[in-house]
Parts: structure tokens; C-alpha cells; sequence
């Protein structure tokens, strides 16, 4: 065996990612500090003790028991076989579009959003979340089935209808922020399974004229709904600064004051501390970092960040079953975009969507969301065999979107050899 071959099959080998679960404990753990400054209560005092700040703060405490109670899910979700998910993927694709319907029925609209499903235990829970992952789980599935998905209408019919049966049912219910996420999953898992380039072009170019056709309508609309007042404060913040820009003007004037080393977290006076920046402690987490660590601090987050998404698309590199790869790069694509967006639109480079900091933003539904991710990637690290391409009935064959990840041409019989 050559030196090449030996450390591609140490990279190949099955293994649990501790790595990435160091840099997302991380952020989850830096997550519940910053939640906890962005909602301090001055009455404490400065001098009172950090654990009496989170235990004071509704938010910071409950986001305490979501990290706490996380490794029960990652392990759980790293732990079941594969195959298992694979088999029931239809299952709980099912049971999350149920309860999305459930939630659209049965919830009263708060602020034009009907997204938020009672438990009956204190809490609510948020099914669009957790229709990423189903929808993430049901196109893995099916674009693995051959080696050259999307070959035909009927198949282009299918897959159109897994991301499209959730994403309108979410949209109806006012979640534009996690209909985006789901398209832009679509659009990256559809590129690495091997479907033809041109359809991926299409799709893009279809979802950026209808981007294109929303934001005209916006500009010559005279209209109330939010939505439309995110657009428009977008184009000219100051122009909307009392309604739409309010937010987005406060988010850049305390992440400016933070300038290269910040304020310091529980600082009494601040921007974010006297509560010009609605949802600090959520949507705009990244207001209350800049503002408390300025330049470093934010650097800082975004390199943990970095690291994650690198090391996703490493791992997907080296992960030669099809759907394994796939899940990976779905969870890859879901985290990227969180991220990606929701910096943007504190910065006021994108519109305000709505979307959360992952495991920085206080929120119970998006923070297992993603550590379901997480564990999802464990799993198919953990799952590794010497096997390459896609499972089906007849066995793992190489995929096109293997050959094309892998920049190698395909050589007839080539798995077959010792």
C-alpha cells in the first residue's frame, strides 16, 4: 500500500469528531455568558457574582438547561445506526410536516407569525427548526438512490415536492428566514450529489429572480407588513429609522462602539444594555459581542465558525458513502448560511430575516436543531466502513457527485482491486 493510499484510509477511518464538539461547546457555553449580559438586570449590581446573573436572567437560564440537557440528544442521535435513519427518514419527515400543519391550524398570529407550537409544559417549540433536519434527512436519501440524480422529470417532481410541501407551509406561517435556509440547502446538496450543473444554475437563477421580483415589489409598495418594512429599511435605513431601520441602525452603532477590544460584558450605560437593540439576546446576539469584545471578539467567533464549517467539509471530503456525505454537507450548508446571514444583517449587509446565531442565540428549538446536526455528522463519522459512493439495494456505487468532489476519474472495476 502507497503512503497516499495509507493516509487516505486514515482519513477515511470511523471516528468521533471530537473536535467539533470542542468548538461547538464553545460557543454554547460563551453563548449563555453573552445571553446573560445582554439581559442583566442593573438592580443586581456590578459585583454580584456571574452565577447569580445567569440564574437571574429567564433566558440565560433556560439556554443553561438546553446546553446541559444537549449532550443526552448529541449522543442519542451519534448513537443510533445509520441505517436506522435511513430507513426511517420517511417517518420523520411525516411527523415534522404534521406538526408544521398542526402549528399553522392551531396557533394564534403573534407579530404576523403563527410559528410557535405550546407544549402544555411552559415552553413552545418551533417545528420549522426541526424541518430543516427532515427535509435535510429526505433529500439525502433520495439523491443518493443513483448515480445520477434528477435524471428525469418524475424524480425532479419528487424532490421539488420534499422541499416544497414544508417550505410553503412554513412560509405561511412567516418564517421567510427558514424557508431561505432550506433553499439554499437544497441548492448545495443538490450540487455535491452530482446533478447536472445546468439544473443547479436553473434553480439558482429562478430563486434569484424571485428574490429580484420581492424586493421590486417592495421598493414601489406603500405597505405595513414587516417584511416588506425589512426590505425597504435595507435599501435606506435612515429613511425607516423610527420602524423598520430601528433595529439595524442600534445594531451597527453598538457593534461600532465596541471599536477593536470592546466595553466589557455587563457593562451598565450601553447601547445594547439599555435596550436599543430589540432581541439581543437572540437575533442580535452579535450586537451585545461586538459591543462588549469590539473587533477581537467577533473576529474570535467568527474563526470558531470558520473552523466548523472547514472542518464539516473535510469530513464530507472524506466520506465516501453518498448519503453520509450528503448529511454532512446539508448540516454544513444549514450552520454556513445561519451564519452568514445573520452577521450580515447586524452589519446591515442583508436584509433582517429573522434567523439565529448558531449556539450563540438564546432559543431552545434552533439550538437543538443544530446540535442534532452536530450529532448527525458524528454519527457518519462514527459509521464509516471502507465502502465509497452510494448505498442502495445492489450495494455502494460510485455517485457522480463523488467523482466530482473528489476531482478523480472513475476507473472501471477500481473498488474490486486490493
Amino acid at each position: 500500500m502507497t503512503a497516499a493510499n495509507t493516509e487516505i484510509k486514515r482519513r477515511n477511518r470511523a471516528h468521533f469528531e471530537w473536535l467539533l464538539v470542542v468548538a461547538v461547546y464553545a460557543l454554547a457555553l460563551f453563548g449563555i455568558f453573552m445571553i446573560s449580559s445582554a439581559t442583566f438586570d442593573p438592580d443586581l449590581g456590578t459585583d454580584s457574582t456571574l452565577l447569580s446573573r445567569v440564574l437571574n436572567s429567564r433566558s440565560s437560564m433556560w439556554q443553561s438547561i438546553f446546553v446541559l440537557a444537549s449532550p443526552i440528544v448529541l449522543l442519542v442521535v451519534s448513537s443510533v445506526p445509520m441505517d436506522l435513519f435511513r430507513s426511517q427518514t420517511r417517518l420523520i419527515y411525516l411527523a415534522v410536516v404534521s406538526l408544521l400543519v398542526i402549528t399553522l391550524v392551531t396557533t394564534t398570529l403573534v407579530n404576523g407569525i403563527r410559528a410557535w407550537l405550546n407544549t402544555g409544559l411552559g415552553r413552545s417549540i418551533q417545528p420549522a427548526e426541526f424541518a430543516k433536519i427532515s427535509v435535510m434527512m429526505a433529500l439525502a436519501r433520495n439523491l443518493s438512490k443513483s448515480e445520477k440524480p434528477i435524471a428525469n422529470v418524475r424524480e425532479f417532481f419528487q424532490i421539488a415536492a420534499i422541499v416544497g410541501i414544508p417550505a410553503v407551509i412554513v412560509l405561511a406561517q412567516g418564517e421567510t428566514g427558514s424557508v431561505i435556509v432550506i433553499a439554499v440547502m437544497f441548492v448545495m446538496m443538490l450540487y455535491f450529489s452530482g446533478a447536472d450543473i445546468r439544473l443547479v444554475l436553473g434553480i439558482v437563477a429562478v430563486g434569484a429572480l424571485g428574490i429580484a421580483a420581492i424586493i421590486g415589489y417592495a421598493l414601489i409598495t406603500d405597505s405595513s407588513d414587516y417584511r416588506i418594512l425589512r426590505l425597504l429599511a435595507f435599501t435606506d435605513p435612515t429613511k425607516y429609522q423610527s420602524s423598520g431601520g430601528y433595529q439595524l441602525l442600534n445594531s451597527q452603532k453598538a457593534i461600532g462602539s465596541g471599536q477593536l477590544t470592546g466595553q466589557k460584558a455587563f457593562t451598565l450605560g450601553t447601547v445594547t444594555q439599555l435596550g436599543g437593540v430589540p432581541e439581543n439576546s437572540t437575533d442580535f446576539i452579535l450586537s451585545s459581542i461586538g459591543e462588549a469584545y469590539g473587533f477581537i471578539g467577533v473576529s474570535a467567533v467568527l474563526g470558531v465558525y470558520l473552523f466548523i464549517v472547514l472542518r464539516m467539509l473535510y469530513l464530507a471530503r472524506y466520506t465516501r458513502d453518498q448519503y453520509g456525505k450528503l448529511l454532512i454537507v446539508g448540516v454544513m450548508s444549514m450552520l454556513f448560511f445561519h451564519v452568514f446571514e445573520n452577521i450580515s444583517m447586524c452589519l446591515g449587509l442583508m436584509p433582517i430575516t429573522g434567523i439565529p446565531l448558531p449556539f450563540l442565540s438564546y432559543g431552545g428549538s434552533n439550538f437543538m436543531t443544530n446540535i442534532i446536526g452536530v450529532a448527525l455528522v458524528i454519527n457518519v463519522t462514527r459509521s464509516r466502513t471502507g465502502s465509497s459512493g452510494m448505498y442502495n439495494a445492489g450495494g455502494y456505487v460510485e455517485s457522480e457527485g463523488v467523482k466530482r468532489f473528489l476531482r478523480e476519474k472513475p476507473k472501471k472495476g477500481k473498488h474490486d482491486r486490493k
